[in-house]
């Protein structure tokens, strides 16, 4: 689980908006799908290894995937949720 503290000063790389935790209904959408082969990232690759958890931007944009408790903050790794359907929660 991530820290309030590290949640606090972590910001999307390309535009410095906050980010959120994903809620695990997301993580399991995104989860189904990368299990089917549907998920690609900002770099167009093809993402293979399911996620631990995700930061949402806060647009609802991107997500960037957690590993390990560890966020992938690299604006080629996020996912795109334009095409994924879930409930828009701010802050």
């Amino acid at each position: 689980m991530i820290e309030q503290d590290l949640l606090d000063i972590l910001a999307c790389p390309e535009n410095k908006t906050p980010v959120r935790l994903a809620d695990q209904t997301l993580v399991d959408e995104i989860n189904d799908r990368i299990e089917k082969g549907e998920i690609k990232n900002r770099g167009q690759q093809r993402v293979q290894k399911k996620i631990d958890g995700g930061l949402v931007r806060q647009d609802g944009a991107y997500l960037y995937p957690v590993e390990d408790d560890i966020p992938i903050m690299l604006i080629d790794e996020a996912i795109p949720l334009k095409d994924i359907s879930f409930p828009q929660k701010h802050p």
